[in-house]
């Protein structure tokens, strides 16, 4: 019989004892599946997002039922002030930021709806186009600059962006079609969604190698779909489209968010990890 040799340091790989991560749009619904990744591993958590989602609070929620350190801090990430004060306070609070996670987006949902013109791209309000950008892509821009460089001063960090399986497909607006519905007033996946998901992967090579040199590594997850009560129509002719024939559990990108994060992706920077149950493969 083959002896199992263990190897001791392999727990250590997934440790993130005393560092501190910064998670944007950390109340919403990956965010705070983030928090419980990298708060479970040892880290210690910023849930920065707006102040009518309370950060604060949900970050207390966190600290009782999970047994790990979080706070809240109530900031826009569309303004430089608020980021470089948000910067400010976890400095003051841990001393340092190790972790930054991209993650707060606008993303409308358009399945289920009837007759929603204004998504369409001859009727797309300038005004959603810039406040789209202004979150997904200069928030993330700005997040990355100010937090990254701590990361840099400190010579050790990770900035994770989050984007999409629309960062490598166009969507398929298909899936958002209604019956009776006249075709200029078909529901469709906004332009925005897919053009910042794309612009942050152009974002994460940047940036992996504008830092390389300061040991601050840079990736990206592309995830799919999330279960969350969408309309069983939507659901079933997404299926369709992806070999696991089903849509990612709310918890399934837990795993790869650890694993960028920490040690044991050490030789990973520029990357983007896929993580959509197969659909761009077909």
């Amino acid at each position: 019989m083959t002896e199992i040799i263990k190897d001791p340091q392999m727990p250590q790989l997934f440790d993130l004892t005393g560092r501190v991560a910064v998670i944007t749009g950390g109340t919403g619904l990956l965010g705070r599946q983030h928090a419980l990744a990298l708060g479970h591993a040892g880290a210690k958590v910023v849930l920065l997002d707006l102040p009518g989602s309370k950060p604060n609070l949900v970050a207390q929620q966190l600290s009782q039922t999970e047994q790990f350190a979080a706070i809240g801090i109530a900031g826009d990430i569309t303004c430089e002030e608020e980021v470089e004060a948000a910067a400010l306070k976890v400095l003051q609070h841990f001393g340092r930021v190790d972790i930054l996670i991209n993650n707060a987006a606008n993303n409308p949902k358009m399945e289920g709806t009837l007759g929603i013109a204004w998504s369409r791209l001859e009727n797309f309000p300038l005004a959603v186009w810039q406040a789209d950008l202004a979150v997904g892509l200069t928030g993330a821009f700005l997040c990355s600059r100010v937090f990254g460089r701590e990361m840099a001063r400190q010579r050790a960090g990770v900035i994770l962006n989050i984007a999409s399986d629309l960062a490598l497909i166009s969507p398929d607006q298909r899936l958002y079609r209604q019956a009776g519905v006249p075709e200029d007033q078909q529901p469709v996946k906004p332009v925005t969604y897919p053009v910042i998901k794309s612009a942050l992967l152009g974002l994460t090579r940047y940036l992996a190698t504008y830092w390389a040199e300061a040991g601050v590594r840079v990736n990206s997850i592309s995830p799919g779909g999330v279960a969350n009560a969408q309309p069983e129509d939507f659901v079933q002719k997404l299926r369709q489209l992806i070999p696991l024939a089903r849509m990612a559990r709310i918890d399934e990108y837990q795993g790869a968010v650890l694993f960028l994060c920490c040690d044991a992706s050490s030789y990973m920077t520029g990357a983007n990890l896929v993580i959509d149950g197969g659909r761009t493969c077909w």
